[in-house]
């Protein structure tokens, strides 16, 4: 009976809480890639400085900290106007996916997901991301409807109870 009990929420956590398999970044992790970007801006080659932007970007849209996630977003988005590559585009696409996810706006994630997707069709990564957004999205509209159920429960009681009330 216990480990039933203990199944059930469980799974009640697990609905609420998400639980997706993208990795987090620690922030000593982030401070290293900020010093080695540092240490590409004096002459280092080009390609250099934009593979230590690229850790950097990962390292930040993988934060715990919204704050680490947002800059994370905003270097990304600068940075992807002029990407030529497609595959480096590929990977901008799904950072900033990441970046979105993780900051709650999972349709606008989704949307790059989809642009990923269209570039390399069958990236697991991407599908895989794209799978955890459209749950993230189900689970909220189905809170959202309980919300609203409830609510109007609440509404529709208190009515009941002041008519009672009158009478």
């Amino acid at each position: 009976m216990e480990a039933k009990i203990g199944k059930f929420f469980e799974s009640v956590g697990s609905f609420f809480g998400g639980g997706d398999q993208i990795p987090w970044c620690d922030r000593d992790v982030i401070l290293g890639c900020e010093r080695e970007v540092a240490e590409t801006a004096n002459g280092e080659s080009e390609e250099r400085k934009n593979e230590s932007i690229m850790r950097l970007s990962w390292a930040l849209v993988h934060s715990r900290q919204a704050e680490d996630v947002q800059r994370g977003i905003a270097m990304l988005e600068a940075s992807l106007a002029n990407t030529t590559s497609p595959l480096v585009q590929r990977e901008k696409l799904y950072l900033l996916a990441v970046g979105y996810y993780r900051s709650g706006e999972n349709p606008k994630s989704r949307q790059l997901l989809e642009r990923c997707l269209e570039i390399a069709p069958d990236w697991r990564q991407a599908l895989t991301l794209k799978k955890a957004v459209e749950d993230k999205i189900a689970k909220d509209g189905v809170i959202g409807i309980g919300i609203t159920a409830t609510a109007v429960g609440l509404v529709a009681g208190g009515i009941a109870a002041a008519l009672a009330r009158r009478n």
